[in-house]
């Protein structure tokens, strides 16, 4: 079992020796960063969360977050493919640790490092997590599931997945199911490509899932609970961690060529240092947003039962929301000036201090979950929430 410490040494070994040198190139080819994935299943930090009891390092969620920050440095796309993983897990660990199916799985998942993709976005509700089309039909002890996947990321390239449904048939589609399937029960057929400007190592094509399963797999919990108590804020504070680890990638290139400046004229201050405390000062309140939400989720979690309430409210969505908005609207700034810092050298591809990477996969974050759609929730909660 590994400590703290030791999970952050793993992470950092995994993005300087795996993540970083092959970054260009998942980028360029928008191919699976295979190196860096296999080495995090090699160093066993795709269970870190997993109790220990169960085998894992039982690592807190702030631990997780820093090291998404770690990965995201080197390769975003590494990054954000950990981060969607340690979110299906943190829910598992969260919702059903207690079911003996599920139980057996996650001892399975510390032996096997399973990387688990999720499967929420669809046909007919694109990326609404908390509407589904399809229906989970169940026959005796045996469950069949297709949904049409607007987009499944890492999809052709995970072990399981855990997948969004309609309880029934005849059920609402808002009374949703959570189902994991396993790689020997599904097919994938895959409906189109995955040529986008930021993000590209995710390899997030639609696909059409075709999958079956023992009922055991079907979790009793009522999606919408999960949903607002464990997977949004989880979702949002782990993508976080990607979002000040890309700006800190571009932050730190800034650094350096003002330091650079500064050294070829040595008694003089640089006129971009000036950009430069300005840019710092921008990070450092990006990590203090994701850090005050994160301590704050973590103190409400630990106190379990009591604080359900809380985290499904109407207040902490939309403090959540509103952390993922402001979040994803500071991390391009933050590229942006430190492109500006740079000047022309971080306009092009092939130089050291290149931000071309980095501002694609910032603008990523805008769209994932659409900043738009977060706002008009939040409007209509706006409407039916008293004042203080």
């Amino acid at each position: 079992m590994k400590t703290d410490s030791t999970l952050l040494t793993s992470a950092r070994l995994v993005a300087m020796e795996f993540a970083a040198p092959h970054a260009d190139a998942v980028d360029k080819a928008a191919r699976f960063p295979i190196e860096a994935v296999n080495a995090l299943k090699q160093e066993k930090l795709l269970s870190a969360y997993v109790p220990v009891e169960l085998g894992g390092a039982g690592a807190s969620l702030s631990e997780l977050v820093e090291i998404c920050d770690i990965l995201a440095r080197q390769c975003a796309a590494t990054a954000m493919i950990f981060a969607m993983h340690q979110i299906q897990v943190i829910t598992i660990v969260k919702h059903a640790v207690n079911h003996p199916w599920y139980r057996n799985y996650l001892q399975e998942l510390v032996q096997h490092q399973y990387l688990i993709a999720s499967v929420t976005s669809e046909v007919g509700v694109g990326g609404e997590m908390r509407r589904s089309q399809c229906a989970v039909e169940i026959e005796g002890s045996r469950f069949k599931l297709v949904k049409d996947a607007t987009t499944i990321s890492y999809g052709a390239q995970a072990d399981d997945l855990l997948v969004t449904a309609r309880r029934a048939p005849d059920a609402a589609n808002s009374d949703q199911s959570l189902i994991l399937v396993r790689k020997a029960d599904y097919t994938l057929e895959q409906k189109g490509n995955w040529d986008t400007m930021g993000m590209r190592g995710t390899c997030s094509p639609p696909f059409l899932m075709t999958s079956s399963g023992d009922v055991a797999q079907i979790m009793e919990a009522h999606f919408g609970d999960m949903s607002a108590q464990t997977v949004v804020p989880v979702s949002h504070l782990l993508w976080g961690g990607c979002w000040t680890g890309c700006a800190a990638a571009a932050v730190n290139k800034a650094r350096a060529f003002v330091r650079g400046q500064a050294r070829a004229n040595p008694g003089t201050v640089p006129p971009t240092a000036l950009r430069l405390a300005e840019l710092v000062s921008m990070l450092q309140s990006l990590r203090t947003s994701v850090k005050a939400c994160l301590t704050e989720y973590e103190e409400l979690a630990a106190a379990e039962d009591a604080a359900d309430g809380v985290l499904s409210s109407i207040g902490y969505s939309l403090k959540m929301n509103n952390l993922k908005v402001d979040a994803t609207q500071a991390l391009p700034q933050i590229v942006i000036k430190a492109l500006s810092i740079c000047g022309i050298l971080a306009y092009k591809n092939d130089n050291k201090f290149s931000m071309s990477r980095h501002l694609r996969d910032a603008l990523s974050s805008m769209l994932m979950v659409g900043n738009d759609r977060i706002l008009a929730t939040n409007a209509n909660l706006l409407l039916v929430l008293k004042d203080d």
